[in-house]
């Protein structure tokens, strides 16, 4: 997508991330529906692992909290309260996957987890790959197109600088 504002290109470059990422977390969890846990020595899961966590540090929690702090209050005063209301209903069901998730990679990755855990991780893996990669799919289709039309150059500038310095 083609975008005038520096803060939609920002946005959509780390959608584009998540949305490859979730796609191996959907390809690494459909694929090992009898091979959980992921054997002692799989050098490939605590490197994925630790992807996974790093993307829900950025994108549900520094990424989130900027649309909702930054943007969304922006949005409303335009007229899109609904699109708020759906961006932020959408937040909060990503949320409540991301942390049950968060910590059972880390205890995979500390090797505290039971064998339940693993049925688990891939429930919660695979919600948040459907969820999250839908979530920024939508927001590239409705929130980055408004936000072109309520961002003037000054203020774009500012939001870019504010959050790379979050």
């Amino acid at each position: 997508m083609d975008f005038s504002r520096q803060t939609n290109r920002k946005l959509y470059e780390e959608h584009a991330a998540t949305i490859d990422l979730m796609a191996r977390v959907e390809r690494m969890f459909q694929g090992r529906a009898g091979a959980f846990p992921p054997p002692a020595g799989d050098a490939n899961w605590p490197a994925f692992a630790r992807a996974v966590l790093g993307a829900l540090e950025v994108e549900v929690a520094r990424h989130f909290e900027f649309e909702e702090r930054d943007l969304f209050p922006r949005l409303e005063d335009a007229g899109a309260a609904d699109l708020v209301a759906l961006l932020l209903e959408e937040h909060e069901a990503i949320r409540g996957v991301a942390k049950p998730l968060a910590e059972r990679l880390r205890a995979s990755l500390a090797g505290a987890s039971q064998p339940a855990d693993w049925q688990a991780m891939k429930t919660l893996g695979l919600e948040l790959a459907d969820r999250l990669a839908a979530h920024a799919q939508m927001e590239d289709g409705a929130l980055l197109p408004a936000l072109e039309d309520v961002l003037d150059e000054q203020t774009d500038q500012e939001l870019l600088l504010a959050y790379a310095a979050q």
